[in-house]
């Protein structure tokens, strides 16, 4: 398949281009070394030109996902299955909403999106394998999913939202008078010991910048996962052949660097991804990850931040509880009713948790 034919079914989400998948697989971060081998579904007419395409891994773990199925392949090996391998359609080591049911212009949207996940099935199905898994999906792909027999499988995470500020003292004044000052404090802190911080994009990026920010990368890797997700070939690469997608934030101390943030900017959405440093000062995470981006998503007019899987401390910075949704098939029926039965219960969970953090929100109430 050709980078033409696969950007031509992107909705220009930076995470399904050609130039970013492509990435983590020449640079052997997605590969059947990792577990993720890449299997991607490719639908095309009896003319043979593409229609659709589904971005998709058949995987022999449940790692770099964030949605957390090991209970479910426990289960399912203890009653004598093997849940391993599975299918999974999301973005590697990224837990970004984003659309993994991709129909080229000009095409039938409906009728290709209800085949990719019909092809999933009798994919499944076929190949005798315990279950596909399409994750961090919008809202309208799930339901459409939840119409073909798909599981639906509600989670969160934190988003920022613009509500037209104007600058960032602007979003400040939406804040109670205590989270204002909570916020001011942080800020000034960072700054402490003689900080510095600048914004780097596309082609101010130099080598040296990478090299610094992988050893920052490596020291969250090491410290979170135990062994990093992504090698330095994949930061060079997508810094080369997808430079105006990137945002580095780096933070230096007596001119060195210690710190450091990446983000992937979007069409409308600014997606925090990976942070790290080798020297520890107050607040700087929450400067260098948060109130940078919410600057440059203001001076940008960027709608949303994704932050990124967890974090009940984003709530404070003004990042708000969403749903996350996430599509499931499983081809053993006795299994299937088990989950189903759980799903129920962790939705409960969820909504109550939702409710609970949306009214605990920094803003002026209303």
């Amino acid at each position: 398949m050709s980078a033409t034919e696969w950007d031509s079914c992107n909705n220009d989400n930076p995470f399904l281009s050609h130039a970013f998948l492509s990435a983590l697989e020449s640079t052997g971060c997605a590969s059947t070394e990792t577990g993720w081998q890449p299997f991607h579904i490719c639908l095309r007419n009896e003319q043979g030109e593409m229609v659709g395409f589904m971005p998709l891994y058949a995987k022999r773990h449940s790692y770099g996902e964030y949605v957390f199925d090991h209970g479910w392949a426990d289960a399912f090996e203890r009653a004598g299955g093997a849940y391993y391998p599975k299918l999974q359609s999301s973005i590697p080591f990224s837990p970004v909403v984003s659309s993994k049911l991709l129909v080229a212009k000009g095409q039938n949207e409906p009728d290709v999106q209800k085949g990719l996940l019909q092809a999933l099935k009798q994919l499944t199905d076929n190949m005798n394998i315990s279950s596909a898994h399409l994750t961090f999906l919008p809202e309208i792909e799930a339901q459409i999913a939840a119409q073909q027999g798909y599981l639906l499988r509600q989670d969160q995470q934190f988003h920022w939202h613009n509500r037209d500020y104007k600058s960032f003292d602007d979003f400040l004044e939406s804040l109670s008078s205590r989270k204002r000052k909570q916020v001011r404090k942080e800020r000034q802190t960072a700054y402490s010991n003689g900080i510095t911080i600048k914004r780097l994009k596309g082609t101010e990026i130099s080598e040296e910048h990478i090299e610094a920010f992988y050893k920052f990368y490596l020291d969250t890797g090491n410290r979170k996962w135990g062994q990093p997700y992504l090698n330095k070939a994949f930061f060079y690469e997508i810094t080369a052949t997808m430079p105006d997608n990137i945002l580095l934030i780096m933070c230096m101390r007596e001119e060195s660097y210690i710190a450091g943030a990446l983000n992937i900017i979007g069409a409308d959405t600014l997606y925090g991804r990976y942070w790290g440093c080798i020297e520890n000062h107050p607040c700087l995470h929450f400067e260098t990850c948060y109130y940078q981006a919410i600057e440059f998503a203001i001076e940008n007019n960027l709608k949303t931040i994704e932050a990124g899987a967890q974090g009940e401390h984003k709530l404070a910075r003004g990042y708000e509880p969403v749903h996350t949704i996430s599509a499931h098939w499983i081809s053993n029926q006795s299994f299937r009713t088990a989950v189903e039965n759980y799903l129920e219960h962790e939705t409960r969970s969820v909504e109550a948790e939702i409710n609970y953090l949306s009214a605990h929100t920094p803003f002026k109430k209303q």
